[in-house]
């Protein structure tokens, strides 16, 4: 993603066609690094293209992504209806262990936000 990142700076800034010293560069100002082969990787993939529609190929890949909102259904336990002698399947519910939380230590050296 920093590689990818560096890239799109470097091609907001009115560079179209950066190379890896001019990723190299936007990176180590912030101090990041990437290797050359992500830097020759991508420069591969992207050279030639214009970055406007491979921002709109990437949306529409996007759209397509299920993103949360989903959640798993869960069936409850029904009992037997009916039956004279049928055992029905108790559920229990389960005992909740109430887990006691340390007490705070002097790691903070006597500072407080709220003090």
């Amino acid at each position: 993603m920093k590689v990818i990142a560096a890239y799109l700076l470097a091609v907001l800034s009115g560079n179209t066609c950066p190379s890896t010293d001019d990723l190299k560069d936007i990176l180590g100002s912030v101090g990041a690094e990437a290797g050359d082969d992500r830097i020759k990787l991508l420069l591969s993939q992207v050279k030639g293209k214009d970055i406007s529609e491979l921002i709109a190929a990437g949306r529409e890949k996007l759209a397509s992504v299920p993103a949360g909102g989903g959640g798993v259904a869960v069936a409850a336990p029904t009992s037997g209806a009916g039956g004279g002698g049928a055992p029905a399947a108790a559920a229990e519910p389960k005992k909740e262990e109430k887990v006691e939380e340390k007490e705070e230590s002097d790691d903070d050296m006597g500072f407080s936000l709220f003090d």
